[in-house]
């Protein structure tokens, strides 16, 4: 900036003639600029990127974004994707490569990373549920050892959260974004922040217990250990466990049943949280579509007598909502 406020200066005074020349304003432009122009360049090139990460079950993506990432700058540059490693030492050197391959010669400003829960924000370490053998892994510490710069991690809804939230520029109060994917997580901003619980815990919608209906009900089984959990009766997973085919060969009757279940745990959400917009993302979301919101709404239309029924959308980010979330939080905390 120091090259650019010099340049800009210079700039006026050829044009007011205190150098003692009569240069016009459009000459002393490009004249200025002509000899400026290799320092401008090698100042933007070297401002620096920030990595998103994205840490999944079965996949890692990594993409690197520029310094004026935000609402209307939503591209993302080089990315990567990979199979997630069973063994976190070896998915930190598959992440380190890919991060390479992102970043080439540029520097590396910050790192923002996405990843399942639980999460310990205190102690930097990770313990993703599905991923049995990484268990208090101090991913905080090695990344910032290894690159020197600031890293910022988030269970991977709240970074959904973040991103649906910031880069579509929303301006409500209460704000709650539920994903329905292999698993079921949300993530809710009060005022523009990342609600948690204590000691930074994470809220897990997806692990309430419900009033479910379904034709297998000897088949409902969590995760978690227990089996009325609203994860175990709509997610990805559960869909395959209990009807014995993915979620987009679903039958409409079985379609509803997923959205009555899925309307008894918004309905608590809704009643305790009074969300003024609830967003839904995932594959089984997507996949479901306009057909499964509106049965939702429908038996929420029902259920819900307390509070008023807020607007529910499905996500316009898609796949890329937790990256392009990951990639927000490496800019750094917000006041």
């Amino acid at each position: 900036m120091g090259t650019a406020n010099a340049t800009l200066s210079a700039t006026r005074r050829l044009a007011k003639g205190r150098w003692g020349i009569g240069f016009t304003f459009p000459f002393a432009v490009c004249f200025i600029f002509r000899i400026f122009r290799p320092i401008l360049n090698y100042e933007l090139r070297n401002m620096g990127i920030y990595i998103g990460i994205d840490i999944g079950g079965t996949k890692m993506m990594v993409a690197a974004v520029s310094p004026n990432f935000g609402p209307g700058h939503t591209a993302l540059g080089g990315r990567r994707k990979a199979p997630t490693p069973a063994d976190p030492d070896a998915a930190q050197a598959c992440l380190e490569a890919m991060i390479a391959e992102v970043a080439g010669d540029e520097e590396i400003i910050g790192i923002g990373c996405a990843i399942g829960g639980p999460i310990d924000l205190v102690a930097g370490t990770v313990s993703p549920l599905n991923m049995p053998r990484w268990r208090g892994i101090p991913m905080k510490k090695r990344m910032e050892d290894r690159y020197g710069c600031p890293f910022y991690f988030g269970v991977d809804t709240d970074a959904a959260a973040v991103a649906e939230y910031y880069l579509a520029g929303l301006d409500v109060r209460r704000f709650l974004y539920v994903t329905i994917s292999t698993g079921v997580g949300g993530g809710f901003l009060l005022e523009g922040q990342v609600y948690r619980g204590l000691a930074g815990s994470h809220p897990e919608v997806g692990h309430q217990s419900i009033a479910f209906k379904v034709r297998h009900p000897e088949r409902v089984h969590c995760g978690c250990g227990l089996n009325d959990c609203l994860e175990a009766l709509v997610s990805g997973s559960g869909i395959e466990r209990i009807y014995g085919v993915p979620a987009r060969a679903l039958d409409q009757e079985a379609w509803d049943e997923v959205a009555y279940n899925l309307a008894q745990g918004l309905r608590n959400m809704i009643t305790m949280l009074a969300p003024d917009l609830i967003v839904l993302g995932g594959g089984v979301t997507t996949g479901g579509g306009r057909f499964f919101l509106d049965k939702t709404y429908a038996h929420l239309a029902e259920i819900v007598t307390l509070v008023p029924v807020p607007e529910i959308r499905i996500s316009e980010l898609g796949y890329d909502t937790a990256l392009l979330g990951a990639a927000y939080l490496a800019r750094g905390p917000r006041s």
